[in-house]
């Protein structure tokens, strides 16, 4: 209950639309925090539940083999083990949150749908 209730009070103060240095502050401690019990989970789980690929990806992985021409053996059709993944750009990402606030405020500030012009 603790991660979801860190979850969701990261979440909370990262979608503010008025920061101060203090809720800034807060932001990354809970930032810290939130990693440090992400990584609790993570060793947690894997010890302890045995996790496999869904049926749709067992069978999108067997038709993209088919479709490989330059595949020299076809690869198994069976589960692959699957685990949880922390080492990936989007949980990175979270301690970028409260710095680029400081430079451009908060994500309601800003666009970064591509412009267009008219003639």
């Amino acid at each position: 209950m603790k991660l979801l209730y860190r979850a969701a009070e990261w979440h909370a103060f990262a979608k503010m639309r008025i920061h101060t240095e203090s809720t800034l502050d807060h932001l990354e401690k809970t930032t810290e925090d939130l990693g440090k019990l992400m990584r609790n989970f993570e060793r947690s789980t894997r010890s302890r539940y045995a996790t496999f690929e869904l049926p749709r990806e067992v069978e999108a992985r067997r038709r993209r083999d088919e479709n490989h021409k330059n595949m020299k053996q076809k690869s198994s059709s069976s589960k692959r083990a699957r685990w949880f993944n922390l080492f990936t750009y989007k949980w990175h990402a979270l301690a970028d949150y409260a710095p680029t606030i400081r430079l451009f405020g908060g994500s309601d500030g800003f666009s970064t749908q591509i412009v267009s012009c008219i003639v």
